[in-house]
């Protein structure tokens, strides 16, 4: 069946598209910006690579992959072009030349522009949407289009791809828009909670809804051409040059003079947005964490790992940020204190992009007191009648006041002193134990997570630092223990750095029980921003890396849990060993430590009461059900191009996703969701005090007396 409409917005394909001859200038010293990079990364980067053609030959793979991600664009026959003199890349660099660089868009713009044409000519002729066949979303490591043929059938299944896609929306979540705009009519700016007032801002969002499906592809390919023309010299020097640094690790960056102002301000603790780390992900500015406290945690849609591909400011047509650099994207997302912005984005659990959702938040500043740890007291019933009250801190961020001076220096906010006082507070209310909630927390000040081990800990080493000159071991000073009961430690895959060196620790140690996903994110390094003087911008280079006290690096591995509990994150491509070239996982010297007796014995017999409790779980079973779909769905590459089965696969999901959302729950009960993870963290603490009563834990706090070196990290 042929699909046709006649189109409404041919005229948006009107502007000509730019050469690269017209790429916008700046005043970048490029010359000299391109040879100190190239004579600077193998000289101050931890890992010491020559500059030589391997490190160009990859370079060369991250630039081309960086224009066109989805390998859509370019021929195969240009890559063979460009490839000639990949592998004298470095040479050319170290001259201070990157015309190589302005060749290349040139020719992507010229693909670009054909491949514009092509679309408002297939989007006219229609599609024929009950045809049984296949397209390949994940693209990353396809072969480029041998021919044009292959090139035209490639598009004419991309944008077939992209209208299904739009009638789904339409058909299986008009209701989901139209709930939205009854509540935010029924609210008044008064009376509206946090929630409500993005409820508000959401009812003014889409008015995308009223386009074609055919109008709706046309702008979006339109808003990404008008970003590819704005493309000036300074994005086109800081994505070549970032393609080189990236091959030493991909948390190394050569950043432009606009990115370092962006830096900086984000540095600040009166940056107004909606409280999210971001990263270029394939042209998308993707999301790597929720700051507590900000916008987006509060309003609980945003997720790590969604993509932003467009930002609206209020009502106004949102802009495409497809690949816009990353500096660019936040000034967008940046605004006024009070005012909305609007986010369209693919939602981590959609990598195909076969749905793209509207977001819309309020900005606000994300405060240090709303980042603070909390605790609270659960009271858990036992098998007996009797209740047990058990404590839980939840540490999102290990904080330091660092603009404090003087006298309130002293009296400054930190982490390891509002936990201190937290695990006072929870003993004077009678916690027969704690579990130490580590989830989501992204890092922060070292020192402050080594004084937090040292709550738990007498003095001795917390983690080993390994920069260009040596290894420095970093220890707890203070013999003082503020806790010495059961402790159970919680995490998941966005526990990163300074909370993977907390939960190493107090696991080399044995001092606590690690629970959570089958690993920790796997950051273990450190970073060094090296300006490059006047107004050449920055290098941000990885100086130095974590390593355990049983010598096991933190990099790629993170923390493996004593007790792993299945998570949707486990299948979702956000920990460190999803990004090209991170640093490998290696061994340094164990440090001196003296561990804690009788935990190690226990995890077997803990993990299978956990087990056997989640697998008579109703509430565990719907949350599993929905991780093993995610995983199907991203373990299969392709999405089929059925309008009948694309309809099909949406329902089933809007099934799921109402039924673990609440959606047949009555109001009262829709705030009161379930944290599953946590329970079951807190029955394993329990459990683990009835092991201790019974006199299974014997010298469970008492050290093991003789000092040795500790045996790998697992």
């Amino acid at each position: 069946m042929k699909v046709m409409k006649p189109l409404l917005m041919a005229s948006l394909l009107a502007l000509p598209l730019i050469g690269c001859g017209e790429l916008g200038k700046s005043d970048l010293d490029v010359k000299k910006i391109s040879r100190t990079v190239a004579y600077s990364l193998p000289v101050f980067h931890l890992n010491q690579l020559p500059m030589d053609g391997h490190v160009a030959s990859n370079a060369f793979n991250l630039f081309i992959d960086s224009l066109d991600p989805s390998r859509s664009y370019f021929l195969q026959s240009d890559i063979d072009r460009f490839s000639e003199n990949a592998q004298l890349l470095h040479k050319t660099l170290r001259k201070g030349d990157i015309s190589f660089a302005r060749n290349v868009f040139d020719v992507l713009m010229e693909r670009l522009n054909d491949r514009m044409a092509f679309a408002e000519k297939k989007l006219e002729q229609g599609f024929d949407i009950e045809k049984q066949e296949k397209f390949l979303w994940d693209r990353k490591d396809a072969p480029w289009p041998m021919n044009e043929a292959e090139w035209d059938d490639l598009w004419r299944k991309r944008l077939k791809n992209e209208y299904i896609s739009r009638l789904v929306s339409q058909q299986v979540y008009a209701n989901d828009t139209a709930e939205t705009n009854a509540v935010a009519q029924a609210a008044t700016n008064e009376t509206a909670s946090a929630a409500t007032t993005n409820l508000v801002a959401d009812a003014a969002i889409d008015e995308e809804a009223n386009l074609s499906p055919e109008e709706f592809i046309l702008e979006r390919y339109n808003q990404f051409k008008l970003t590819m023309e704005s493309f000036d010299e300074e994005m086109l020097l800081q994505r070549y040059l970032t393609s080189f640094s990236h091959v030493y690790d991909p948390h190394s960056d050569y950043m432009s003079p606009s990115s370092v102002e962006d830096f900086d301000i984000n540095m600040k603790l009166s940056l107004v947005g909606i409280g999210a780390m971001l990263r270029p992900d394939d042209g998308t500015a993707k999301i790597v964490r929720i700051i507590p406290g900000g916008p987006a945690d509060k309003d609980g849609r945003l997720k790590a790992g969604d993509k932003i591909i467009a930002v609206g400011e209020g009502n106004k047509e949102a802009v495409s940020i497809l690949h816009w650099p990353l500096y660019k994207s936040v000034r967008l997302i940046r605004g006024e204190k009070d005012s909305t912005v609007v986010l369209t984005i693919i939602p981590a659990a959609d990598l195909s992009g076969t749905r793209t959702k509207k977001i819309a938040l309020v900005r606000d500043e994300v405060k240090l007191e709303e980042q603070a740890a909390k605790s609270e007291i659960k009271t858990l019933m036992l098998e007996d009648g009797e209740t047990r009250r058990l404590g839980v801190i939840s540490l999102p961020d290990f904080y330091a006041d660092f603009t404090a001076s003087g006298k309130d220096k002293r009296n400054a906010r930190r982490a390891s002193t509002d936990v201190r006082q937290l695990i006072y507070d929870l003993m004077l209310e009678g916690m027969e134990g704690l579990v130490l909630d580590l989830r989501n927390n992204g890092g922060g000040s070292l020192v402050e997570a080594i004084e937090t081990a040292g709550l738990f800990i007498s003095s001795g080493p917390v983690v080993q630092v390994k920069e260009r000159q040596g290894i420095q071991v970093l220890p707890d000073a203070d013999p003082e223990i503020n806790y010495d009961g059961p402790l159970v430690v919680l995490v998941n895959r966005l526990s990163a750095s300074a909370s993977e060196i907390l939960a190493a620790a107090l696991q080399d140690y044995k001092r606590a029980i690690i629970v959570g996903d089958k690993q920790t994110h796997g950051k273990g390094t450190v970073q060094t921003l090296m300006p490059l003087g006047g107004s050449k911008g920055s290098l941000k280079l990885t100086t130095a890396g974590f390593y355990r006290i049983n010598g096991g690096s933190t990099q790629l591995k993170g923390v493996t849990p004593d007790i792993i509990i299945p998570s949707y994150l486990d299948v979702m491509d956000i920990g460190e060993d999803s990004l090209e070239h991170a640093l490998p996982w290696d061994t340094v010297r164990p440090a001196m430590y003296r561990t804690h007796n009788g935990l190690e014995q226990l995890i077997p017999m803990l993990s299978d009461q956990s087990k056997e409790r989640l697998d008579e779980n109703e509430e565990f079973r719907f949350y599993l059900d929905k991780r093993n779909r995610l995983k199907e769905r991203f373990d299969t590459k392709t999405v089929s191009l059925s309008l009948e089965d694309r309809l099909a696969e949406a329902e089933a999901e809007k099934e799921l996703d109402d039924i673990q959302n609440g959606t047949f729950l009555e109001d009262d009960e829709k705030d009161e969701t379930p944290d599953i993870i946590l329970d079951e963290s807190l029955n394993i603490l329990s459990d683990l005090i009835d092991l201790k009563k019974m006199g299974q834990t014997d010298g469970l706090l008492a050290p093991n007396l003789s000092s040795r070196e500790g045996s790998l990290a697992r």
